[in-house]
């Protein structure tokens, strides 16, 4: 996410001003190495190797009814929750025994000064939300600021924490007094299906007044749990994507700038990473920079083995449509599996879609993309589930919308925000794929 010199940063004061408008919390643009009990991973974790959802187990959909050979649904979107949430998440278990099969969704929430993260359950595959859970943090408390969440479901053992243990994690602290301000992130876990939720520990707390934004979780080749995080404390960069990593999700070591670009100016932010069954691990981001035309433009790059992403400098693939059309801002990721083809396809969306002369295209705000070849060649379109409305570009709209495909690959279910009136609102709905 880019908070300076971009527009990005201009959304952020709008932010500002527009959640002190109707009293939310402040959100001002959303935006050592443990035990040896992981082992290196395997196929099976690349269909949950990412926050929002990557399909599930046949067991799993036909508990809700989704099996293969369900007929394709397509509903209307509805409002998530009541009242504001941002930043959604989406996942469907798939390693929690007998609740294999439930959606939970992940928001970040306005409290009257107190940032709470909210997650909400469906037992239908997406068709209707009831809100389970909550995480309220001091750290967030008393107007100090939350942001940018991510859910994830642990798809193995990581130190004690048995495989379906829930994780969840923010950035804190943006709105404290710069004299006094050191952003953290920090990761909460559930053992009850995201019911009750307990501090486990702090992937990194910010030397500086810079902010540190947009946890990811990932499982490398190795087992290890990493974080992914956008990282504006390096005074060599605006902004930097970094990597660390743990054995027990308890102590964080190994830091390393994955994205990292020259200019000092440049912003690479907000990642969202998936796992190929082939292993091969695919990290979208945007980078925005000073280029009047492909700032905050959406990239893509790979890795082998989740943890080493080559030369940081190496600022990766734009992502585009056969004509030429392009993704800014704000990207997600997921996976699917796909008829007659063992590696599945990817989705991919963005805030706002443009054409190749720079204008913007007229599908913006509702359309998906497809890609069957991990990400190369031209992506196809295809309708979002949710059609956002507003062409505002700032904290809101279509602001990294979540995606969860079903089990067979047939449906998608979108989790996207948009303004009613002067609340942001999370709204869902399924379409198929």
């Amino acid at each position: 996410m880019s908070r300076r010199r971009t527009g990005h940063h201009h959304a952020r004061k709008v932010a500002a001003a527009a959640v002190a408008a109707v009293a939310a919390f402040g959100l001002t643009a959303c935006q050592g190495n443990g035990d040896t009990q992981a082992g290196p991973s395997t196929a099976a974790d690349s269909r949950t190797s990412g926050s929002q959802g990557s399909g599930g187990s046949p067991d799993a959909e036909a508990k809700n009814g989704e099996g293969g050979a369900a007929a394709l649904e397509k509903t209307d979107p509805k409002p998530l929750r009541d009242g504001a949430g941002l930043y959604p998440r989406a996942i469907r278990l798939e390693h929690s025994g007998k609740d294999n099969g439930r959606v939970l969704a992940s928001t970040v929430v306005p409290g009257g000064g107190n940032g709470i993260g909210a997650i909400q359950e469906s037992t239908d595959g997406g068709a209707n939300f009831d809100q389970v859970g909550t995480i309220a943090d001091p750290a967030s408390a008393d107007g100090k600021g939350l942001c940018c969440s991510v859910l994830y479901e642990l798809p193995r053992r990581v130190g004690d924490m048995p495989a379906g243990t829930l994780l969840w994690a923010a950035s804190f602290g943006q709105d404290v007094p710069k004299a006094d301000r050191h952003m953290s992130i920090r990761v909460f876990k559930s053992t009850d299906v995201g019911r009750s939720w307990t501090y486990l520990s702090t992937v990194a707390s910010a030397p500086n007044a810079n902010g540190l934004w947009e946890p990811e979780f990932s499982i490398d080749a190795d087992g290890n749990l990493v974080c992914h995080y956008s990282d504006e404390t390096d005074p060599r960069h605006s902004q930097k994507l970094v990597a660390v990593r743990s054995r027990d999700g308890v102590s964080w070591g190994g830091p390393h700038d994955t994205v990292a670009s020259a200019p000092v100016s440049d912003r690479p932010g907000m990642a969202v990473v998936r796992k190929l069954p082939n292993g091969t691990y695919v990290m979208t981001y945007e980078i925005c920079s000073d280029d009047p035309k492909f700032s905050c433009v959406v990239h893509y790059r790979t890795s082998p083995d989740g943890w080493d992403w080559g030369d940081p400098a190496n600022l990766g693939t734009r992502p585009q449509t056969a004509d030429g059309k392009y993704f800014k801002h704000a990207p997600t990721l997921a996976w699917a599996p796909e008829a007659g083809n063992p590696q599945g396809k990817l989705l991919l969306v963005g805030q706002v879609m443009y054409n190749a002369d720079g204008s913007k295209a007229e599908g913006s705000g509702r359309t998906v993309w497809t890609n069957s070849k991990g990400g190369e060649g031209a992506w196809k379109e295809i309708p979002a589930p949710v059609a956002v409305k507003s062409d505002k570009i700032d904290f809101c709209p279509n602001y990294s919308s979540s995606l969860l495909p079903s089990a067979d690959g047939h449906q998608l279910l979108e989790i996207a925000t948009d303004y009613d009136g002067g609340v942001c609102r999370p709204y869902h709905a399924t379409d198929g794929i």
